[in-house]
C-alpha cells in the first residue's frame, strides 16, 4: 500500500486526505499551525491520521508522494528535505485530477478569476448541466471527486496550485490576466511568476481551448515562448479577433467557429472595464462547452457580483460603502477606483508584497478626496499619496471599525467609501474574507 502524507490541514489539505483514504492509500496528514474543529472533525469522520503543532519527520519523510497545501512555500526546510531526498510533492489539484473524469473548465489570472469562475460556474448551472464548482473556490476539488459525481468542474486554480501540476489537464483553460502579484514567493522574478500561470497551459490538446486576453501584454509576451497545440480564443477591448470575442461600438461580439452572436454591453450586470473582460472570458468559455447564446446573454445580465470583489454594502447618508477586500494588489485596486464614477474615500493597507504604488498616480489624483490606511505599516502608502491628497486627508487606522468610522468622517453626500486594500491582509487580519467581513459589520452598525 503507498504511503502518501498531505502536509496542510485546511480545505484543500483535508479534501486531498478524504480523496487518499477513499481510494485506499495509507493515509497521513501533518499541520504545522492548529488545525480548525470543521476540518478536525473530518478527518476523525473519515478516520485519517493526524498531527498538529508541528511536523514529525520520521512520519513525512517517509512518505511515497507528498501531496502539498498550496499556502506552503518550497523553500519551507521540510519541503526542501523531501525534494533533496527525491520524493515526489504534489498539490491537490494534480492529485484529484488523477481520478476524475469530468470536463474541467480552468481559470487563473492574476486578476478577475474568482469572477470570471463564479461567472462559468452560473452559466453552465443556467444550462441545465451537473456541474462542480472548487480549486481555489468554495469546497475542495479533492473532496468533492472523493464524495460527488460531476460531468463538469469550473476549477479557479492560483499559481500556488499550478506550482505543483504536472499531468493534469483541463479541456478549456482561462488565463484572466498576469500583472506583479506574490513576486515574494518567486523569487521576485516577474518571470518565474508568468511561468508558473502558464503551467495549466502545459498539457492542453489539438481538441481543448485556451482563453486569454490578447490586450494583455504579458500574456501576449509568453506565448511564443510555450508550445501550444488548443485552439486559441482570445478576447480583446481594442481589437477585432477571428475567433473569440471584441467589443463593437457598444456591444460584444463573440465568434466560435462558423457562429457569431453580439451581446449589448448595457445588458451585462457586472459594471466597470474589468468586467467586460470578465465577461467575454466566461462567454467564451461557455461557448466552447455548446451553451446556446441565449443562456449567455441571460446568465450575463442576471448574475449577482461576487462577495469581497466591488460589492456594495449599503448606502449611509447618502455615502455608498463597498468592500472590495479580494483586491490584494496594485492592479485589483487600480480596476477598482478606475470604475467609480463618485469621489472616493480609499481605505487601502496590509501586509506590502513588493507594491509599486506609482501606477495608480493619476487615478489617486482625479478620483481620490482622503485616504484611510489600514495596516501595521503604512509607510510606503504615505510616501506614494501624500503629496497627492495632501497630509490632512489622510489617516492611519488598526481596526475595520476604525477605518469605516474616519472614512465616515472624510466622506460627503454623493460619495463612496472603497475598502480596496492592494495589500495582503495577514497583518490584521486571518483573510481577506476576515477583513471583508469586519468591513461590512462596521458598515452596518453606521
Amino acid at each position: 500500500m503507498s504511503r502518501i502524507v498531505i502536509l496542510g490541514g485546511a480545505e484543500s489539505g483535508v479534501g486531498a486526505a478524504v480523496l487518499a483514504k477513499v481510494k485506499g492509500f495509507d493515509v497521513f496528514l501533518s499541520d504545522k499551525g492548529k488545525i480548525a474543529q470543521e476540518y478536525a472533525d473530518t478527518l476523525r469522520k473519515w478516520d485519517i491520521p493526524y498531527e498538529e503543532g508541528g511536523h514529525s519527520e520520521e512520519l513525512v519523510l517517509n512518505a511515497d508522494e507528498v501531496v502539498k497545501s498550496p499556502g506552503i512555500p518550497s523553500t519551507a526546510p521540510l519541503i526542501r528535505k523531501l525534494m533533496g531526498q527525491g520524493t515526489h510533492i504534489i498539490s491537490e489539484i494534480e492529485f484529484a485530477g488523477r481520478y476524475d473524469t469530468a470536463k474541467k473548465i480552468c481559470i487563473t489570472g492574476s486578476n478577475g478569476k474568482t469572477t470570471t469562475t463564479s461567472l462559468i460556474y452560473y452559466l453552465l448551472k443556467n444550462a441545465g448541466l451537473n456541474v462542480g464548482l472548487g480549486g481555489n473556490i468554495g469546497k475542495s476539488y479533492a473532496y468533492q471527486v472523493a464524495t460527488e459525481h460531476f460531468d463538469y468542474y469550473v476549477l479557479e486554480i492560483s499559481s500556488f496550485q499550478l506550482d505543483n501540476v504536472y499531468d493534469f489537464r483541463p479541456d478549456i483553460a482561462v488565463i484572466t490576466n498576469i500583472t506583479p502579484d506574490h513576486l515574494d514567493r518567486y523569487d521576485h522574478k516577474m518571470e518565474n511568476y508568468v511561468k508558473a500561470k502558464f503551467r495549466i497551459t502545459r498539457n492542453l490538446r489539438p481538441e481543448d481551448c485556451f482563453i486569454f486576453d490578447s490586450d494583455d501584454e504579458i500574456t501576449i509576451g509568453h506565448l511564443d515562448k510555450i508550445v501550444l497545440k488548443a485552439k486559441q480564443l482570445p478576447f480583446s477591448q481594442r481589437s477585432e479577433v477571428s475567433q473569440g470575442a471584441f467589443v463593437r461600438d457598444d456591444k460584444i461580439v463573440l465568434r466560435y467557429e462558423k457562429d457569431e452572436s453580439e451581446i449589448f454591453l448595457n445588458e451585462l450586470s457586472l459594471g466597470g472595464r474589468h468586467n467586460i473582460y470578465n465577461s467575454m472570458a466566461a462567454a467564451l468559455a461557455a461557448k466552447a462547452t455548446g451553451i446556446d447564446n441565449k443562456t449567455i446573454r441571460d446568465s450575463l445580465s442576471s448574475f449577482k457580483a461576487v462577495e469581497h470583489r466591488l460589492e456594495p454594502v449599503l448606502s449611509v447618508r447618502d455615502v455608498l460603502y463597498i468592500n472590495d477586500s479580494k483586491a490584494t494588489n496594485v492592479d485589483a485596486a487600480w480596476y477598482a477606483l478606475e470604475c467609480q464614477k463618485r469621489p472616493v474615500v480609499w481605505i487601502v493597507g496590509g501586509t506590502d508584497k513588493g507594491n509599486q504604488y506609482s501606477v495608480l498616480d493619476s487615478l489617486v489624483r482625479s478620483k481620490v478626496k482622503a485616504i484611510v490606511c489600514l495596516g501595521v505599516d503604512n509607510v510606503k502608502i504615505h510616501d506614494a499619496f501624500e503629496s497627492i491628497v495632501g497630509k490632512e486627508k489622510m489617516t492611519d487606522v488598526l481596526s475595520a471599525e476604525d477605518a469605516v468610522k474616519a472614512a465616515a468622517a472624510f466622506a460627503s453626500p454623493g460619495d463612496v467609501v472603497l475598502l480596496s486594500p492592494c495589500c495582503a491582509s495577514f497583518d490584521l487580519f486571518k483573510n481577506y474574507e476576515d477583513r471583508g467581513a469586519r468591513f461590512k459589520e462596521a458598515v452596518r452598525k453606521l
